[in-house]
């Protein structure tokens, strides 16, 4: 299955969650340091609208700093309603834009980390389908934004629910969800995780 499928997939997952909040869910904090749960729906739809020259502004007026062109988005997209939010992620199914760079990768790995930014702080837990796990897996790794090559660094980490696993050193296991995060940096899932490695990729982690 190619990438802009599952990513098709993911984000229909995630507007389907996003039907079921709360107003007082939405305003919860997330995995995502500093983010509402709005917020980091806001970051993950900035770029559906922006067509090529509207992405070409943004990134001009962010000094091509990846970083600050989300700043920019999230200040735009932060202040609109959660049902407005949504209204958006239906419109575009498949991620346009900066997200659908690399054949859908960008939009996938990050609309998945990000589902889960939301569903662990809410306790709204869920099975991820195996097939897009482990893509997600491999994809991380080689996705600089993530940061997850730089975190797997001097460690293995070995997957306890399907058969995954990638680096060399000490070792660290867990569930494949529990070691996505983990290697994306969110403090929060090293707590599922066991092995000698785990103090290690907890320092590399915030939150």
């Amino acid at each position: 299955m190619n990438v802009r499928t599952l990513a098709r997939e993911e984000r229909a997952d995630f507007a389907d969650l996003l039907d079921t909040l709360t107003p007082e869910q939405w305003e919860m904090p997330s995995l995502c340091v500093g983010w509402t749960v709005r917020e980091v729906v806001a970051h993950a739809v900035s770029y559906d609208e922006l067509g090529a020259r509207g992405l070409t502004r943004r990134l001009a007026r962010a000094r091509l700093s990846l970083s600050r062109a989300n700043a920019l988005g999230l200040a735009e997209y932060r202040v609109r309603p959660p049902q407005e939010l949504v209204a958006v992620m239906r419109r575009n199914p498949q991620p346009r834009g900066l997200l659908a760079a690399f054949g859908g990768m960008i939009g996938f790995v990050d609309g998945l980390i990000h589902q889960q930014d939301i569903r662990r702080p809410l306790g709204l837990p869920r099975t991820i389908p195996e097939v897009r796990l482990k893509r997600v897996l491999r994809l991380a790794l080689v996705a600089p934004p993530v940061g997850a090559a730089q975190r797997l660094r001097g460690l293995r980490a070995i997957a306890t629910d399907l058969d995954w696993s990638a680096g060399k050193g000490t070792e660290v296991r867990g569930p494949a969800e529990a070691l996505l995060l983990s290697l994306a940096g969110r403090r929060a899932a090293v707590a599922d995780l066991t092995g000698p490695g785990v103090p290690m990729l907890a320092a590399r982690t915030v939150g």
